[in-house]
Formats: C-alpha cells, sequence, structure tokens
C-alpha cells in the first residue's frame, strides 16, 4: 500500500514593522515537539513551498519550517515597501525562532533567504547551529541584478498553470534540469487567482511592490551594502556549507572560494551544470545537505 503524502501545517505569526503589525506565514512539516528545529528560507520572489521536497527529505530528523517571508506566499503584503530589506525580514526571523520556542536552530537559505539567515547568524547570541547558504554570499554580481529586475515586479498574467510554468522556466533556467512534475510542483505555490482578470487565470503569488526597493539601489548603496555583508560573514562562528550553481551569475567562484578563507570558513559544494541557484529537489544536492546538517 502506498503511504500517505506527507503535508505541511500552515501558521502565521504577527511581527512588528514601520507601520504596525503584519503577519508572516509559515509552513511546518514533522513533529511539532521536536527541539531539532530546521528553518529553510526561500529566494526574493519565490516561498516556502520551495522546500517541499526538501522538508519531506528531512522531517523526521527535524521540525521543518518553511516561512513565507512577508509580501510572498501567504503572507501580508507591506504597507510601506520599503520595509521589504533585509534587517527588517531578520528581524521577522527573530520573532518566528521565538514563537517556536527552541533555543537553537540550523538554517537552510537559498539567495534572499541565505542573506537572512547570514544576518540572524552574525547577531551576538545568534540561535544558528548550522548555516547552509545557498548561492549566495556578500559580493552580488551585477549582472545577476540586471537579470533579475528584468522581470520583477512587472506585470503578469497567466491563463493556465501550464503556460505560467512555460514563462516561468523561461527565465529559471539556472535552476537546473527538472522533470515536468517537478517543475509543476514547484510552479503551483508561485501562483494565485488573478481575481482582477475578467477571464479568471493566474499571477504571481507576491507582491510586486518588492521591486520597488531593488529598483532603489544604487552602485553606491551596493558597495556600502556589501563591505557590511562581508562584516556580518566575519563575525559568523557556525559551522557553515557554500552551495554553489557552477554556472552562477550571482555568486561568482572567486567570491565562494574568499568564503572559504575568511570568516567561518565555509565548506564549498559547487554543482555542475546548474546556475542560480540548486533548488534542492534532486537526490544528489538534497544528499549534500542532508550530510552537512545532520553530520558530525
Amino acid at each position: 500500500m502506498t503511504e500517505p503524502r506527507v503535508e505541511p501545517r500552515l501558521h502565521g505569526v504577527s511581527c512588528l514593522g514601520s507601520r504596525g503589525l503584519h503577519r508572516m506565514a509559515y509552513w511546518e512539516w514533522g513533529d511539532a515537539a521536536n527541539p531539532r528545529v530546521l528553518v529553510c528560507a526561500h529566494g526574493l520572489s519565490r516561498q516556502g513551498r520551495d522546500f517541499d521536497t526538501l522538508a519531506r527529505d528531512l522531517c523526521s530528523d527535524y521540525r521543518v519550517v518553511c516561512p513565507d517571508v512577508v509580501g510572498r506566499g501567504r503572507s501580508d503584503r507591506l504597507a510601506d515597501p520599503m520595509g521589504y530589506a533585509i534587517p527588517n525580514y531578520v528581524a521577522d526571523m527573530v520573532t518566528l525562532v521565538a514563537r517556536l520556542h527552541v533555543e537553537q536552530i540550523d538554517w537552510v537559505g537559498t539567495s534572499m533567504g541565505g542573506l537572512i539567515g547570514l544576518g540572524l547568524a552574525s547577531l551576538p547570541g545568534s540561535p544558528v547551529r548550522r548555516l547552509v547558504l545557498n548561492d549566495v554570499g556578500p559580493t552580488i554580481q551585477p549582472e545577476a541584478l540586471r537579470r533579475i529586475g528584468g522581470y520583477l515586479g512587472l506585470p503578469v498574467h497567466w491563463r493556465t498553470l501550464e503556460e505560467a510554468a512555460d514563462t516561468l522556466l523561461a527565465i529559471s533556467q539556472g535552476f537546473g534540469p527538472h522533470t515536468r512534475e517537478q517543475w509543476l510542483e514547484l510552479t503551483r505555490p508561485q501562483l494565485v487567482p488573478d481575481t482582477d482578470h475578467p477571464q479568471g487565470g493566474f499571477k504571481p503569488h507576491y507582491d510586486p511592490a518588492i521591486a520597488v526597493p531593488f529598483r532603489a539601489i544604487t552602485p553606491e548603496l551596493a558597495a556600502a551594502g556589501e563591505a557590511l555583508l562581508w562584516q556580518s560573514y566575519d563575525r559568523l562562528s557556525c559551522p557553515t556549507l557554500l552551495l554553489r550553481g557552477a554556472d552562477s551569475d550571482l555568486l561568482s567562484h572567486d567570491t565562494a572560494l574568499a568564503m572559504t578563507q575568511r570568516g567561518p570558513r565555509a565548506r564549498l559544494h559547487e554543482f555542475a551544470g546548474i546556475g542560480h541557484a540548486p533548488m534542492l529537489v534532486q537526490p544528489e544536492q538534497r544528499a549534500v545537505v542532508r550530510a552537512f546538517l545532520l553530520g558530525p
């Protein structure tokens, strides 16, 4: 007999922002009483269900928690779009950890989710025990920012799930090879019914205003942010695994190499034939994460 498919539980926590409270949704897998907690944080325009496959793989060992960062998925949208910023996301995660009632967590963060984890892990007294940074570091290549800026927040409408999947696949080649079934699983949570369109259909499941602070980044702000991120990275003391798509346009090999030589001296693993960013769906990718998190 086929075992029933494991599904997550949806919860929410109230977080404080510049204009009051907002609700951050999070998906929880595994035993809610398990003191061993893994938080998985997604990329810029994604949401917590990106980690379904990894969470199913690890939920017998961990209570796996996958937040929808504010402005994405089931979480609230912010009244002030300038609140969509890493320091504010870190503050939300501090509130989330308090809600989970645990002293320590492990963290897997893809792209933006990695920067949030970096910020949290660099705080004095941080709860982060082990940190996985998935295709991101303190130095972000400007060509990747231009590529992402070419589609982020633009109005878009899809008539069907299949049409949306094809469009998202075209702008997500860096995610690497996936079967059609895997790609549809990654696509479904990215969509929300387009109630404003007379013929129905779908639109992206994030607030288009997340593009406002992204497009406000100047070269000067980028340089200052990079310096602060390196300072945070050099403060890390927890064991750190750095994953990189060998063809990534966001995390250069030189930056990845520097991350193995300073701060926590991250352990580097590169995946051939992948760009930005490995989605941690394929067995060989999940195996690397599992070995690091559960190893001695």
